[in-house]
């Protein structure tokens, strides 16, 4: 337990594993740098194409990357 929390980075009162972190990061920086650039034209189309990148990436990482999450719920007798 103690090797898993060193790979651990605290985030918005969340524990997100490092490795995950950075390959999600990773993918969405991919997807959103390779939609601006192959934007066609000039003008808002790179805004749309990079932002509709980024998304993709945040799907695709959601998808591959699964929580690692488990949630024990305790009852108080009355």
């Amino acid at each position: 337990m103690e090797e898993e929390k060193k790979n651990l980075v605290d985030i918005w009162e969340d524990h997100v594993d490092i490795k995950d972190l950075s390959i999600a990061m990773g993918l969405c920086i991919l997807f959103a740098l390779g939609g601006y650039l192959i934007a066609p034209g000039n003008g808002p189309q790179s805004l749309i194409f990079g932002i509709l990148g980024g998304v993709l990436g945040f799907i695709i990482s959601s998808i591959m990357i699964k929580p690692k999450r488990t949630i024990i719920e305790t009852w108080e007798d009355e």
